[in-house]
């Protein structure tokens, strides 16, 4: 298809914490051609209420999320934690509905809907890459966000000891749980620092903001930094740091 027609469902968090992300989203996809539209009606996926034993709260944003995204082609959201709510939570909820089928994580978005792997994007830096849970073991994103780093002119990827292995953040889990999260973000940080990595990217902000905030406690000099941003940086608009 081309010029599609993709609504960004930006996440809470992002939202909230990351505009930046979100931003960054918009500039790639239109680099790459779509259409891309910011719905202000959007609210959360309800996956924090699903999570917690809300299961009327959950349904009723269910049935908002496809109602705010009807009508566009596709619909793209920089958080595999937030896409597979949808995909895989909300038909169960509600049942299903054409913005739920065509809503994709931003890394599946590229390489299986747009065919891309070389996004054109320049980020002369030593990065790793950590794969977020639910990215990995509920949407199966696989190598599709390692794909499109290795086409990032002046990026070196260096590989993440015990990848696979989560960094304790989790949502609600963090806070119930804290002295085990806080001992998994232990594990992880050690695993990022071994790589000897400018920064530590991930398609999930929550994910990303539990460790590179105990990396910035340890004065580490590691970054934090989504996807979303180093793909959409280029020698002509490089990705520039916020305070």
């Amino acid at each position: 298809m081309s010029n599609p027609r993709v609504a960004l469902f930006a996440t809470c968090l992002t939202d909230t914490l990351y505009p930046e992300t979100a931003k960054a989203v918009v500039r790639l996809l239109e680099r790459l051609g779509c259409t891309v539209d910011f719905p202000l009606e959007q609210t959360c996926c309800g996956q924090l209420h699903f999570n917690t034993g809300y299961a009327d709260e959950a349904r009723s944003l269910a049935h908002r999320y496809a109602e705010v995204f009807e009508g566009y082609d596709y619909v793209v959201a920089p958080s595999g934690s937030c896409a597979g709510m949808v995909r895989e939570t909300h038909p169960g909820l509600c049942g299903s509905s054409v913005p739920v089928e065509r809503t994709f994580e931003l890394s599946e978005f590229l390489v299986d809907v747009l065919g891309v792997t070389d996004v054109g994007a320049y980020f002369p830096h030593r990065v790793t890459y950590h794969p977020t849970c639910h990215s990995l073991r509920m949407l199966g994103v696989g190598e599709k966000p390692l794909r499109l780093l290795r086409q990032v002119r002046g990026l070196e990827l260096v590989e993440l000891p015990q990848a696979e292995q989560c960094c304790g953040f989790g949502g609600t889990f963090a806070l119930k749980n804290a002295e085990t999260s806080t001992a998994m973000l232990a594990d992880k940080m050690r695993c990022v620092q071994d790589t000897g990595a400018q920064v530590v990217t991930a398609g999930d902000n929550s994910c990303l903001m539990h460790i590179s905030g105990g990396l910035s406690r340890l004065r580490t000099g590691v970054r934090g930094i989504h996807l979303a941003e180093i793909l959409a940086s280029t020698e002509e608009q490089p990705w520039v740091a916020t305070p």
